[in-house]
């Protein structure tokens, strides 16, 4: 059956509009991609040139696959000629700041490490910045804290006004000590006090070793006590006040660091860094790209959530 020519023309016209748009989408696509690769660079620090990288802990501590997985990738990374390891932390859990501690010892036998203290290093922010063989701090910082914490909530009074009474059946008189349902019985407590007393000599022994400490000088600043900046010179628990630039010609001066090399942010990736690749790959799925749709999908995979664990070595400003 022969074919009119408009219905010749509507069909080149209907070819004409899906190869704009194939072709439109395969340029977002891509312009897309080069725009999340420069935004890259500069968030994560992926960048040929060489640079002192910085890496910042902020906030409360918790084991945290991220950050690890951060420290090998600037471990790897040719571009980086050293670490300044910036901390704003007054601590968080014993557990997780131990895990960082270990991550930039690691770090520390691939590259030159420094801590500047931001702000805030107490208790598990103070584990964190003694990683490093060099802390530097502002004069009126706080450092320190250097104790172990465990709370719980005892709620037992309340359900006793509103006539609840909590039943339980265990296998021994310490299994699941301690309860919020009933007062905490004294084998309960000094079971407890033990841990605490187990992880507090952990904690000492670390500030010995890393700071070089004599017992005197130990039992000064182990009090639980925090201190400025300025204070913590002669108390060995920082060994410069200054800036973060301060701490760069430490690691140009003793490391042999190249000088005036530029300072680049190395951040962990997140859930929303990711959400890029997953919605990049479904648009090249969309489009017939199956393999950089499968290759977008799986940077996209993989992320792991921080979680919070065990005793707590944190500072609270309300501490006596």
């Amino acid at each position: 059956m022969p074919i009119d020519a408009e219905a010749i023309a509507d069909r080149r016209r209907l070819r004409r509009k899906l190869t704009f748009w194939r072709v439109t989408g395969v340029l977002a696509l891509i312009a897309a991609v080069i725009a999340l690769g420069y935004s890259a660079s500069r968030r994560f620090g992926l960048n040929a040139t060489d640079h002192v990288a910085r890496i910042s802990v902020n906030g409360l501590i918790t084991g945290n696959q991220r950050m690890a997985d951060l420290m090998e990738r600037v471990g790897n990374a040719k571009s980086v000629s050293a670490v300044v390891i910036s901390v704003n932390s007054p601590g968080g859990t014993t557990t997780g700041s131990e895990e960082l501690f270990r991550n930039i010892r690691r770090l520390a036998e691939k590259k030159p490490v420094v801590t500047f203290v931001d702000g805030t290093a107490a208790s598990g922010g103070y584990i964190t910045a003694m990683a490093t063989d060099y802390i530097v701090a502002r004069e009126t910082s706080i450092v320190g804290s250097i104790g172990v914490l465990f709370q719980y909530p005892d709620v037992s009074g309340l359900l006793g006004q509103v006539g609840i009474k909590v039943e339980e059946i265990k296998s021994a008189p310490l299994k699941a000590e301690p309860s919020p349902f009933k007062p905490t019985s004294p084998e309960a407590r000094a079971a407890l006090a033990q841990v605490v007393s187990d992880t507090y000599d952990w904690f000492k022994r670390l500030v010995r070793e890393r700071r070089h400490m004599t017992d005197a000088e130990l039992a000064a600043v182990s009090t639980g006590q925090v201190f400025s900046g300025h204070q913590g010179i002669p108390l060995k628990l920082v060994d410069a006040v200054g800036s973060e630039r301060d701490a760069v010609a430490w690691l140009e001066r003793e490391k042999k660091v190249r000088p005036n090399l530029p300072i680049r942010d190395w951040k962990p990736r997140s859930d929303r860094d990711l959400s890029f690749f997953a919605w990049a790959g479904a648009s090249a799925d969309l489009m017939g790209f199956d393999g950089l749709a499968g290759a977008l999908r799986r940077t996209a995979a993989g992320v792991e959530a921080a979680q919070l664990d065990g005793l707590l070595a944190v500072w609270h400003p309300s501490e006596k």
